[in-house]
């Protein structure tokens, strides 16, 4: 009898290989809805860059509790219909278990519903602050970017501090455009600011003379222009050539150093609002953020020869907190959204504290504010 049991399990070895007896726990499915291409591209691809190379780590050192992962990346172009489209395959095709994404706020703002409707979590990347407002309607969709809101708050802190009170605000029609002119317009009275003059240019515009030359007509005492188009570019570009002297202020948007270089000498003294990877040097070493933003400026310029930016630090969040839930609450997305929402991180974008209140978990407290100095970022001094 025993040498027939052991016969059957001799049998049962050669009709299942080891590799089926001892088979790798199954992968875990991540999709990425990034604007990788378009207008858009100097966000999505250190975006797609920064959660590939995370993953390609991740999985160099045995996975997340053994389970691989698996990327699947899809391109939106920066267009809604591709984000909406995009969002449903990843969930529908791909059997993703979560999804990072989409790069903008626009095309988050359209890719909700799918997400909310699914029940999948979603961690946007842009900045519209109604991305994850109002939170019961937004149960599954968290934001990595800092708040629009906060950005406007910390331009007017500056600008109230050196004692101006009339502005003239530019913003692209874009959804990430029309949230900031949301915010400028909702936050200007609570600062006694007044806005003197308000403009706003297609994202496909090369030339914003006429609307700048409104503002110059104005009493504004300081520009305010918003986009994360090619004309955070032009606008710099084109108030040089109209001779205006009047200090220009850029949203967070503004945070890649391709649009500085883009602008050349027109964009120095530019002044914004920027997560602390932008100044990571310059933090002082017992800073709470210094060893992650060195960890991954480090890792990311050397790998891919090119300046870190602010884009890229919001997939290296977002791939950091999906590991962490992954590894305590598995691939289920509804563990995940609930582990998501009860977890502190130090992060490249800031500290977050998420809550069931409070799906970005970041203040304006995450920014600082920066200029361009020698045609470099640089920690605004004044």
């Amino acid at each position: 009898m025993k040498k027939v049991i052991f016969s059957v399990i001799l049998a049962i070895l050669f009709v299942f290989p080891a590799t089926s007896v001892y088979a790798e726990p199954e992968p875990y499915h991540i999709g990425c809805a990034l604007a990788v291409t378009g207008s858009a591209s100097w966000l999505g691809e250190p975006e797609r860059n920064t959660a590939q190379m995370v993953a390609d780590e991740i999985n160099a050192n045995g996975g997340i509790n053994g389970h691989k992962i698996v990327l699947h990346i899809e391109d939106t172009q920066g267009k809604n219909t591709r984000a909406v489209n995009a969002v449903k395959k990843l969930i529908q095709k791909d059997g993703v278990c979560a999804i990072i994404g989409p790069s903008r706020s626009g095309t988050s703002l359209a890719a909700i519903p799918v997400a909310e409707k699914a029940e999948v979590p979603m961690l946007s990347l842009a900045a519209a602050a109604k991305i994850t407002n109002p939170p019961e309607e937004r149960r599954w969709i968290f934001k990595m970017g800092q708040n629009d809101s906060d950005a406007v708050r910390k331009i007017y802190d500056h600008i109230t501090g050196r004692g101006f009170s009339k502005v003239g605000i530019m913003t692209g029609t874009t959804g990430f455009g029309a949230a900031g002119r949301e915010q400028l317009k909702e936050l200007a009275e609570g600062y006694g600011i007044e806005i003197v003059a308000d403009e706003t240019y297609d994202p496909g515009a090369t030339d914003m003379t006429a609307q700048l030359m409104r503002i110059r007509k104005s009493e504004a005492q300081a520009i305010i222009n918003w986009s994360i188009v090619p004309a955070q570019s032009i606008v710099p570009r084109n108030i040089q050539q109209l001779r205006i002297d009047l200090p220009l202020y850029q949203s967070h948007g503004f945070a890649n150093i391709k649009y500085a270089e883009a602008a050349g000498d027109a964009a120095e003294g530019a002044i914004f609002p920027a997560g602390r990877i932008m100044a990571a040097k310059s933090l002082p070493a017992d800073h709470p953020q210094k060893e992650i933003l060195m960890a991954y400026k480090t890792a990311y310029e050397s790998k891919f020869d090119e300046h870190v930016s602010t884009f890229g630090g919001h997939a290296y969040d977002a791939m950091h907190l999906l590991a962490k839930a992954l590894e305590k609450v598995g691939d289920d997305p509804a563990a995940i959204r609930d582990h998501l929402e009860q977890t502190r991180f130090v992060g490249i974008d800031g500290i977050f504290e998420f809550s069931p209140t409070d799906h970005c978990g970041l203040d304006k407290s995450a920014f600082e504010l920066l200029t361009v100095k020698d045609g470099q970022f640089a920690v605004l001094e004044d």
